[in-house]
């Protein structure tokens, strides 16, 4: 496979660890390579599964990486879902390029989720419904600053996360999960006033309600290209490339 222009496309997620090679277009050239993400994984256990991902990999010229976190300029300052203690301002952008000898961009994993289903047209908000609550916002195809919307209280005194993510799932049940949902929804609408809203994640399936006509379900394969669409972007705002030191 010729390596010019192909992206290795790496999201960092609660669960699990993924990766897979993508043309310039964000069209998936392999299949994606798991690992299951360890309990209060640290930086360097990241940086072991991700080196085990791009080992025997086809060439590539450039690394995106969505991770489930605050991140800015390459680096994350919270992991919420990934132990954070572990998680304090840590160059992992940088040490990702260090490990891998090429140009990375990092970025929040929902982030990287919503450019790619986003149209690039108006103001779009995109949320992943997974471990926690990810959210991205876009104007006209470009990320704003990353907002933690997941740690906003939404209920009692509870964030998003602890509102509608997998355990609030679990111990609340599908149809009281949906009726948290309803209320998102709305909540959702009065604050952003999107154009579209984008909706995913490993749990999106569990949703049951009916949505108005801007709202739009994706998967996580949907959202690949996001992986691609990070490298056509301005180094602006939170978007930095970090290269081989």
């Amino acid at each position: 496979m010729d390596a010019t222009g192909n992206i290795l496309a790496i999201d960092i997620g609660g669960s699990h660890i993924k990766g897979t090679i993508l043309d310039p277009q964000g069209h998936q050239q392999t299949e994606y390579k798991k690992f299951v993400t360890p309990p209060q994984v640290t930086s360097g256990g990241v940086l072991d599964i991700v080196r085990q991902i791009a080992k025997d990999m086809p060439p590539y010229e450039k690394v995106s990486v969505g991770f489930p976190g605050y991140v800015r300029n390459g680096i994350v300052f919270t992991a919420p879902n990934l132990f954070t203690e572990h998680w304090k301002e840590i160059p992992l952008g940088q040490r990702i390029a260090d490990a891998l000898r090429t140009p990375v961009r990092l970025v929040n994993d929902a982030d990287q989720l919503g450019l790619g289903v986003v149209s690039g047209k108006g103001f779009e908000l995109a949320v992943t419904l997974g471990t926690g609550f990810g959210t991205a916002v876009v104007i006209d195809g470009y990320l704003l600053p990353h907002l933690e919307l997941a740690h906003h209280p939404i209920s009692k005194g509870r964030d998003y996360d602890a509102y509608i993510g997998a355990a609030a799932l679990e111990e609340a049940g599908k149809k009281k999960w949906n009726k948290r949902m309803e209320k998102v929804f709305k909540v959702l609408k009065t604050v952003f006033n999107y154009d579209r809203l984008y909706v995913g994640g490993g749990n999106v399936d569990k949703l049951k309600l009916p949505v108005e006509p801007n709202i739009h379900r994706f998967s996580n394969l949907d959202g690949i290209k996001g992986g691609a669409k990070l490298w056509l972007l301005e180094d602006r705002y939170h978007i930095t490339t970090n290269y081989p030191s």
